[in-house]
């Protein structure tokens, strides 16, 4: 097949499942807009929740730490302090679920739609095609991370105005540098999840059934979450994504403290590289029967 695709005229392997192409077929997927819909709705249900309960106040403990606790009791100071609440309140756990779903559902879907192996007889090569779902997967999976906050920001903006970010240790910012200082949180926010999406997606060419890769991703992070709680692992925590998955705090801060965000990038990206080589290294040897 390699000698004659190679030898075939006109034919280019780069060219093969353009992503445009993939990123059409994911958008129209009911999934996708499904998704899109709860992430786009949940900023208007917390409003409503505030609506009905009042304003968060300092009394409500909110389980985390005094950083989690002062940004509730601001949450409706401004567009950008519910903005940012929004991502609070679904970056532990909410978000998650995009990225696992857009990036465990990619190989999965096609073996168990028996589309795989015509995909491959195109003649799309298997990097080629990995690669492009990949791309695809993540870039959705960053679409889902932006629309939150920019949805909380406009519906915030509407309910309680527009104004400086009050930080959650006192102060604020100028309204100029709120949005950078947003962008810099949903950045890291997408790095963090790098770790997620590289389960998810070596699983997703591991199994033929999407929800297994898909819970299989959101049930391995799950547990991150929690061994991070242990503290008896003392610095071995250090090691774990969930550890940092906050660090974004230190964007909200007058000075802003790269040290914490830098550190988690690193460890997300490490676990995240070894998961996607392994997804193309399992890929790449597989016997394609679906």
């Amino acid at each position: 097949m390699s000698a004659l695709t190679e030898s075939a005229p006109g034919y280019r392997a780069g060219r093969t499942l353009p992503l445009r192409v993939e990123l059409v077929r994911q958008l129209k997927r009911r999934r996708t807009m499904a998704m899109g819909g709860v992430l786009a709705v949940l900023p208007f249900v917390l409003i409503v929740a505030f609506a009905i309960g009042g304003t968060p106040g300092a009394d409500e403990d909110g389980g985390g730490g005094g950083s989690r606790l002062n940004l509730m009791d601001t949450a409706t100071s401004s567009g950008a302090n519910f903005a940012a609440t929004c991502l609070f309140v679904s970056s532990g756990f909410l978000l998650v679920v995009p990225v696992a779903l857009f990036c465990g559902d990619t190989v999965a879907s096609e073996a168990s739609w028996s589309s795989l192996r015509y995909l491959l007889a195109a003649p799309v090569p298997r990097a080629r095609l990995l690669w492009s779902k990949l791309a695809v997967a993540l870039s959705m999976s960053l679409g889902a991370m932006v629309l939150l906050p920019v949805v909380g920001l406009v519906a915030g903006t509407a309910a309680y105005g527009w104004g400086p970010l009050e930080l959650p240790t006192g102060g604020s910012l100028a309204t100029a540098e709120t949005v950078p200082r947003l962008a810099v949180v949903v950045g890291f926010i997408f790095v963090s999840q790098l770790v997620t999406a590289g389960l998810a997606f070596w699983l997703s060419t591991k199994t033929d059934a999407p929800l297994g890769a898909v819970g299989g991703a959101v049930g391995l992070t799950i547990i991150g979450n929690v061994l991070d709680q242990v503290t008896a692992l003392g610095s071995w925590r250090d090691f774990l994504p969930a550890h940092w998955q906050f660090a974004w705090a230190d964007a909200l801060q007058p000075q802003l403290e790269w040290s914490g965000m830098l550190k988690g990038s690193a460890i997300s990206v490490t676990y995240a590289l070894v998961l996607f080589a392994l997804a193309f290294r399992h890929f790449s040897r597989k016997d394609i029967v679906s």
